[in-house]
């Protein structure tokens, strides 16, 4: 905005600085309005005309001469004359700039920055040791390359760099730092008025330059805005990332072939198709011993057709019995000139075409001598396929130390097109792309350079250089779309860091052999105005310094509408790659959205949330690839860095990589109120997507917000995301960072992950308020080799997604058990979940695994290992529910176990009879729809307590064709009867009946098993250890029991002093009966509880009253009673539910009920190990028997099960569109505007192209 102090002052450009001034309400950033000089006060208008009137006669006072007369007649003609001249010359001159003006296009626009009228020009030359200061009233347009110690932009001033219509500037400043102070401000073009040249700002210096000072809150290297200060760079508008339409295969050609023998007598040949570069032939012809194989080959040439490509060899010897037909074929079809001289042993390769004639023919002999050739005779010609792609087929042959050669070869060349899903036609020659990886690991990413391609069309480019090592996937396989992403690297304007050629100094050299310390932008907040776009960040970020990234937003705050920025602040369509410290840092800061930006090659989270209190941010359409581990936070870091930087850990402690570190993602989003739409994370070391809590601001933030109640906020929009090639997770909702520095009683270090939070949003944060269910919609998840998805929490709801293969699939560790989040549940509904897909990878790039294929028996990339149970859909905890998905591909192998529906390997903690599915559909190629473990590699003993007790209800019997059943471990006797069918290939049963879970809580005694049997099945019982260290004082045990049946519990040490039962999952009035196993001696208090969880308080405490044996206990279970059998040592009771359950509660409406025991021991029966199995039985043996009615399988297919629709793929900008304005309704998101807008524009592309 232009303000004018007065009219002896020059006019400046200055934005006002926010919080210190009102903006105007016109007020647009980057808007340049030039100031004129007010017009002039008119003039008073002229007398009205009068006729004319003689003038009266005066007396002459002197007369002129004639001569004198006529003289100065002439004198005031030659001045008119003049003046004519000079106005026609200066009407000329004003004509020709305009003219001159109009044939550049070069025109004045006032949003043009460099068009100002107050800039003047500037061409400081090369200094490193000239520090600049532009002051107030000081504007410059830079129009050359400079290189300073620093540039200080300072109230009042500016710095344009200068651009013209054909942008053919190509200006660098060179400098340490650039501070932009308060009314300060530095542009490169606009958002109306784009920059066309070639803009570099090179940030130099080296981390151990003791004579450089650090700028305070800055550092060195740096691009910095202050308080007040305006930054706006805007590049040339190129489309920023897209997809694959077209597979690329390793060698960039779909039908790639490589074949060399060392003995193949006679002539061998290839036949390839010349639109395709398929190989379509491959035979010997032993033309040296046979007469039917010399004619076979002549009727194979002349069966095929013109135009087809034929690559002959000679192995050994081939002329003995090729007859003249042959040759003569070859020669008129092929346009041979040396086979009717073909000799004896002679080396001979001829590449050609069918009638191409003498032209399309290469060929090559090489005499024999000495059994040796001198080297290859060599055939090569180039094609191009009916896509663009350039092909080379060789053949060559060869004599070398007495053994004959003969090899073939079908390669791409310097002519590989990619097919894109948009118009690329903004991408030029010479830019540099990357290529994301489409397979386990992200180091399959690669980069290209693009080379001029006249005949590709708007969608396609052509690459230079190597062809692809690895098959990077253009297509929706089995369902899932999995095309590659593409990623415009270059930019006009250019912001890097300028390195050493190695590592050196104290910037953890043990670590990265090369340079780490690069350039960074750091805002701080109440700035003035900042908004980049299409700008290129390189060797930015310095990895020993935290808070020095390529854009670091530094608690700066609101920074939308919210913040007073009537024009909100943003990052569009950045590149940023190959950073040393992550890509974009957002520091207490809200409201930015991160639009279109690709992070490519980082050390370090890349799309950064900071310190637990960032909201509202939106990454929209973002893509971060290839995440490496750092060092700064220890989220950041692997293994060795983990254990060996211990500067903050208690003295003498050693950190657990596993428990503490190793979480390094593309995006780290440490509060769920933030927006995820349309991005892709396409490979990091540990995560794609991590939400990880905080339980009170951190960091630099700390104490501003005492406690944050992330793990209680409702998610904000995710939609339409994609997570692959991530080696531990593609998204991972789980876990918070610890918000204490490290003690003696706590070694581990400030910021270290910490297992102890479980989201479980709530209406404005207030566990007391309704639930509210966070959606993820539209996920796609494939090649993680560990787990496409993981999400603890309560109230999540997964829809119309897409899962393949990944180690496990989607895996719901639900926060809805006991005692954690009660009445919450997850579930998954309209999704497609893939074993093995066809998309079979690509051996090598850090890929450790390949073996045989479980559907098709074909190599392939495998996630984990060889053995590893792959599974599409992992249960652990519960209440879970899934419905109406489809499964394909999933088929074991005598290797390893490949199964639909799993669960969550070694577990020790419970597993809910709540675990509902239904509607699902299974395709042929599943050959394995569960799957209970069984010991050995991976399994283990399989027979920790949560193994044991795994279980789910089949709904609709879609899944074991009997209708409201439940599924088992076929050694769980406390659930079976005798009609359950078994499915020994499950290793699982099939049972009908009514099951819930009691919970055995005990105190008194450790290294204490317990023993549980069903009376009716008294020789199967379930020993459970317990899901606490063995040497904990107290103990838990999750049994699941059959409802209406009774079972005696006994301990391998002595019986517990109290233990305390907790009906979970009751309905009521449902019971069981329990007998537990005390000392004979032993006296009891019983009594009867409800607990509040809320309040933390219990109600309704009622006495239990003995009664004289088991069958007046039996008479009586409506009351409160027990019966203590002492001459079995038996305590019977009943466990029954009083009161109301509703939906997924594991408690009642009146709290969760419970039983108590207090048991005093005699003091000689303290240590007696309480097992009365020997005494129990026969006694309490009862026959077995069902009391629900196993019920007929289904005898029809589900016609109606499975996803509606079995491909997924990124959602169309009309479905975005639709869901973004729905959010729009239902929040106050006014950054979600600009995003619907952009959504129209990119619709409006889309049907203009």
């Amino acid at each position: 905005m232009q303000v004018n102090d007065g009219p002896s002052s020059h006019p400046i450009f200055v934005a006002p600085v926010n919080g210190n001034t009102q903006r105007s309400s016109g007020y647009v950033p980057g808007r340049i309005v030039p100031v004129r000089s007010p017009p002039p006060a008119k003039a008073p208008p002229p007398p009205p005309l009068k006729p004319p009137v003689p003038s009266p006669a005066r007396p002459s006072v002197f007369n002129l001469s004639e001569d004198e007369s006529r003289r100065e007649r002439a004198q005031n003609q030659q001045k008119n004359t003049y003046i004519c001249v000079g106005v026609f010359f200066c009407v000329f001159l004003l004509i020709l700039i305009l003219v001159l003006s109009l044939a550049s296009k070069d025109v004045l626009d006032e949003n043009c920055p460099h068009h100002n009228p107050v800039l003047h020009s500037w061409n400081p030359g090369h200094d490193l040791k000239k520090v600049v200061v532009v002051r107030s009233g000081e504007h410059y347009r830079l129009d050359s390359s400079a290189t300073l110690y620093s540039v200080i932009i300072q109230a009042g001033g500016s710095v344009v760099f200068a651009d013209d219509k054909k942008g053919s500037k190509n200006i660098t400043l060179r400098t340490r730092h650039i501070l932009i102070e308060d009314g300060g401000a530095l542009h490169i073009g606009a958002p109306k008025c784009r920059y066309r040249s070639l803009a570099t700002i090179t940030l130099v210096g080296r981390s151990d330059e003791t004579a450089v000072t650090e700028v305070p809150g800055m550092g060195r290297k740096f691009l910095g805005v202050n308080a007040g200060g305006t930054l706006e760079l805007h590049g040339s508008e190129r489309l920023s990332w897209t997809f694959l339409t077209r597979t690329i295969p390793a060698s960039g050609l779909t039908s790639d072939h490589s074949f060399q023998k060392n003995f193949s007598r006679g002539i061998n040949l290839r036949v390839v198709d010349q639109d395709t570069a398929e190989v379509l032939s491959n035979e010997r012809f032993d033309t040296h011993d046979s007469y039917n194989d010399s004619m076979r080959l002549s009727e194979l040439l002349k069966s095929l057709p013109v135009g087809r490509i034929v690559a002959l060899a000679t192995g050994d010897s081939a002329v003995k019995n090729l007859q003249k037909e042959t040759k003569r074929t070859i020669t008129d079809l092929l346009g041979s000139n040396h086979v009717n001289n073909l000799q004896y042993r002679q080396a001979w390769a001829l590449v050609s075409v069918i009638g191409g004639g003498n032209a399309s023919c290469t060929e090559e002999v090489r005499d024999h001598e000495n059994h040796d050739t001198g080297g290859k005779a060599l055939a090569r010609r180039e094609f191009i396929t009916v896509d663009g792609v350039g092909f080379t087929v060789t053949a060559y042959s060869e004599w070398k130390n007495g053994y004959p050669t003969t090899g073939f070869q079908v390669d791409a060349v310097d002519k590989v097109v990619l097919n894109l899903m948009d118009d690329v036609s903004s991408w030029k020659p010479g830019d540099r792309i990357v290529v994301a990886s489409t397979d386990y690991s992200m180091h399959q990413a690669e980069e290209f350079t693009l080379l001029p391609c006249p005949h590709c069309n708007s969608k396609q480019v052509r690459i230079q250089g190597e062809v692809p090592q690895f098959t990077h996937v253009g297509e929706i396989l089995d369902g899932v779309d999995m095309r590659a992403e593409v990623a415009l690297l270059s930019r006009n304007i250019l912001i890097h860091g300028e390195m050493e050629n190695s590592c050196y100094g104290k910037n953890w050299c043990q670590y990265f052999s090369y340079d780490t310390f690069g350039g960074h932008i750091k805002i701080l907040g109440n700035f003035s105005s900042v908004h980049l776009s299409e700008v290129e960040l390189k060797h930015m970020g310095q990895q020993r310094e935290k808070g020095r990234y390529p854009v670091n937003f530094h608690r700066c705050g609101d920074v939308d509408q919210r913040g007073g920025y009537s024009d909100p602040t943003y990052l569009n369509s950045l590149s940023i790659h190959h950073s040393f410290s992550r890509c974009v840092g957002i520091h207490a800061t809200n409201g930015l959205l991160v639009r279109d930006t690709v992070g490519y090659d980082t050390l370090g989270h890349c799309f950064f949330l900071e310190d637990g209190i960032e909201q509202r941010n939106v990454f929209f359409h973002n893509l971060g690839l290839l995440t490496r581990p750092g060092t700064i936070l220890p989220t950041d870091r692997n293994d060795s860095m983990c254990t060996e930087i211990t500067d903050r850990v208690h003295k003498g402690y050693v950190p657990s990589p596993a428990n503490e570190c190793k979480a390094v993602s593309t995006f780290w989003i440490a509060h769920p109120n933030n927006h995820l739409i349309s991005n892709s994370a396409a490979g990091s070391q540990d995560a794609g997507i991590w939400y990880v809590f905080h339980n009170s601001s951190t960091g630099d933030s700390h104490g501003l917000i005492p406690e944050t109640k992330a793990e209680l906020t409702p998610l904000g929009i995710f939609f339409n995301n994609r997570v692959h090639s991530n080696f531990k997770a593609g998204l991972f909702i789980d876990r918070k960072v610890k918000s204490t520095n490290a003690t003696a009683a706590d070694p581990r270090e400030y910021l270290c992950l910490d297992n102890s939070a479980r989201f479980r949003p709530h209406e404005n944060s207030d566990p007391s308020r309704p639930r509210v269910a966070a959606l993820i919609d539209t996920l796609i998840s494939f090649k993680n080799n560990d787990l496409g998805v993981w999400i603890r929490g309560g109230d999540i709801i997964i829809r119309n997604s897409g899962f393949a293969d990944n180690g496990v699939g989607l895996s719901f560790a639900s926060d809805g058990s006991y005692p954690k989040d009660e009445g919450s549940s997850q579930e998954v509904s309209q999704s497609l979940f893939v074993g093995e897909s066809r998309n079979r990878g690509t051996n090598g790039g850090q890929n450790k695994y390949w073996g045989i294929g479980g559907v098709d028996g074909k190599m392939r990339t495998l996630p984990r290992n060889k053995t590893f149970p792959i599974r599409g859909f992992q249960i652990n905890d519960g209440p879970v529910r899934i419905l109406d998905s489809t499964f394909r591909a999933f088929s074991p192998t005598t290797e390893r176990f490949t199964m639909a529906v799993g669960f969550s390997l070694k577990n020790i903690w419970q597993l809910t009879p709540r675990n509902h599915l239904s509607s699902l559909a299974f395709q042929p190629s599943v050959t394995l729809r569960a799957f209970f473990g069984r010991p050995g590699e991976w399994f283990e003993q399989n027979d920790l307590d949560g193994d044991k007790n795994s279980i789910f209800h089949d709904l609709d019997g879609s899944i074991s064709n009997y209708k409201d059943t439940y599924v088992a471990r076929a050694d769980n006797f406390l659930i079976r009867h005798p009609q359950c069918v078994e499915f020994p290939h499950w290793n699982g049963v099939v049972c009908s009946g009514k099951y819930s879970q009691v919970y055995i809580q005990t105190q008194g005694a450790s290294n204490l098993s317990l023993s549980i049997s069903r009376d009716e099945y008294p020789d199967k019982p379930m020993v459970l250890r317990g899901i606490r260290s063995q040497t904990a004082p107290s103990q838990q045990y999750q049994p699941v029991l059959m409802m209406g049946k009774s079972y005696t519990v006994h301990w391998n040490g002595p019986a517990p002093r109290e233990t305390v039962l907790s009906l979970i999952n009751f309905d009521q009035g449902d019971w069981a009966l329990l007998g537990f196993c005390y000392p004979n001696e032993t006296v009891f208090q019983i009594t009867s509880d409800i607990y509040n969880k809320q309040s933390n308080s219990f109600d309704g405490i009622e006495d239990y009253g003995p009664v004289s044996s088991i069958s007046d206990l039996e008479k009586r279970q409506q009351e409160r009673k027990y019966f203590f059998d002492k001459s079995v040592g038996l305590l019977w009771l009943y466990a029954r539910a009083w009161h109301r359950r509703d939906g997924h509660s594991y408690c009642s409406t009146a709290g969760c009920e419970r039983v108590k025991i207090i048991a005093t021991m005699h003091a000689n029966q303290k240590t007696q190990t309480c097992n009365c199995t020997a005494n129990a039985y026969p006694k309490y043996k009862k026959p077995a028997s069902n009391i629900v009615p196993m019920p007929k399988p289904n005898t029809e297919p589900c016609r109606a099960c499975g996803a509606t629709q079995v491909r997924t793929v990124q959602a169309p900008y009309e479905r975005t569109e639709s869901f973004v304005q729905c959010s729009t309704q239902r929040s106050d998101l006014t950054i979600i505007q600009s995003i619907w807008n952009y959504l129209k524009n990119q619709k409006k592309k889309t049907e203009t192209d």
